[in-house]
């Protein structure tokens, strides 16, 4: 089964917990904090396997969870880091997040690497907080959160050549014949439902992977038919070919047919109209066919490679072939996504996100949230009052006193933070 497109969860692991700790031995008196840092949690990370073709294994398992770092140790021992948690994916995947809409990666060259959930920092050991007023602190840091994000995994085939066109034109039959691929084919529309593979020897010591890709009607690129699943494929193609029924055996005119199409095309990418374009003038064994090419000559008016073939008997196919090896020479093999118009870089401020937010519930208590307060709150061990000391004096530099009294809190009022509640204190 072919996959292309699905929605995952992934939760990169959490840091470990600082740890309180002090030297205890013989003959060494006031041995001092000797608590250590907690390793970090482990990374998210996808890399590109260019054994795989489809999202298979995404359909199985959407939810994706990193390991915790270990916890700190005695006599200031680190804990240890978690190694990063590696998914492989094919060639061509997209990765998006859902809530922002925020392209976070897109993979396309074989071990490629990107890190799409980070895993927390480990929480500092006692010994960290040691200060001359301070020497024998009573006190550590939890693990910081991992980062948890919904994700879009897509995946955009990358194929040298996209065979494009109305259903039942002979996209699969052209493939079958050209490549060892075997799409299915049979006399309805929308036989292929997923884009097909293939790879095409020419003879003459060149190849190329062509891509069958389901067939595309009026008002795709708004998602009728198969719509997005079918112009999401065409992005990465290099060279498209356009084949048309030019015996029109259901009745359709081809040149209308090749107008629709580029039209479908231009609304989903206007890009996409830049690409080499060749026209395979299809089914030129049947009859009508050299009536209505010289009609779509007539029509057509300006100069594209048009070549005439029959994709069951096989004429005129070496021909078509050359000419798409000859224009993939002419292209790079990959062409640059970004382009920028000189060497000058703008740096432009972006507003730092508050540190928190307060409202207000039903029943009178004020609610704190947040990333930066809850990330403080959890990263707390409120096991030791030094700690709780600590975080007071953090949510105090951060404003949330004076933005407490100033929403009018009072003394013995409640606030809220994630799960907990306390009481405000003037």
């Amino acid at each position: 089964m072919f996959v292309d497109q699905v929605s995952v969860y992934v939760k990169a692991g959490d840091g470990g917990n600082g740890l309180v700790a002090y030297r205890r031995e013989k003959y060494v008196p006031k041995g001092g904090p000797a608590g250590g840092d907690g390793g970090n949690g482990a990374d998210i990370v996808f890399k590109v396997d260019e054994g795989l073709n489809t999202l298979m294994d995404f359909r199985y398992n959407r939810h994706f969870k990193g390991k915790r770092g270990e916890n700190g140790m005695s006599k200031t021992q680190h804990g240890k880091n978690a190694a990063a948690y590696v998914i492989p994916v094919p060639p061509g995947t997209t990765v998006i997040d859902e809530d922002t809409e925020e392209v976070i990666a897109d993979l396309t060259t074989h071990e490629q690497e990107a890190v799409i959930a980070k895993g927390g920092r480990g929480g500092r050991g006692n010994t960290r907080f040691a200060s001359p007023r301070n020497p024998a602190p009573d006190m550590a840091e939890n693990g910081e959160p991992g980062q948890e994000r919904n994700i879009k995994v897509e995946l955009k085939l990358i194929a040298d050549v996209g065979l494009v066109g109305f259903p039942s034109v002979g996209k699969s039959t052209l493939l079958s014949v050209v490549s060892a691929a075997k799409p299915k084919v049979a006399a309805y529309h929308f036989t292929t439902i997923a884009p097909n593979l293939g790879v095409v020897d020419t003879g003459d010591q060149r190849s190329f992977v062509m891509a069958d890709l389901p067939g595309l009607i009026e008002g795709a690129s708004q998602g009728v038919g198969l719509g997005h699943q079918f112009l999401r494929h065409v992005e990465r193609t290099r060279v498209i070919v356009h084949v048309i029924d030019m015996a029109g055996t259901e009745g359709r005119d081809p040149y209308e047919d090749y107008i629709k199409i580029n039209e479908e095309l231009a609304a989903y990418d206007k890009k996409l109209l830049t690409r080499p374009q060749i026209i395979a003038a299809n089914k030129m064994d049947m009859p009508g066919s050299e009536e209505n090419l010289a009609g779509f000559k007539e029509n057509l008016g300006e100069e594209v490679l048009i070549y005439k073939i029959s994709a069951v008997t096989k004429d005129g196919l070496r021909d078509l072939l050359f000419a798409v090896a000859d224009k993939l020479e002419e292209i790079p093999k990959y062409e640059p996504e970004i382009e920028q118009a000189d060497e000058t870089v703008v740096y432009r401020y972006q507003k730092e996100e508050d540190p928190f937010h307060i409202t207000r519930d039903p029943d009178g208590a004020y609610v704190l949230y947040g990333h930066r307060i809850e990330t403080l709150f959890k990263m707390t061990d409120f096991q030791h009052d030094e700690a709780v000391q600590r975080f007071s004096r953090q949510l105090r530099g951060m404003g949330v006193d004076k933005a407490l009294r100033e929403r009018g809190a009072q003394d013995g009022d409640t606030v809220r933070l994630l799960d907990y509640e306390f009481d405000f204190i003037e």
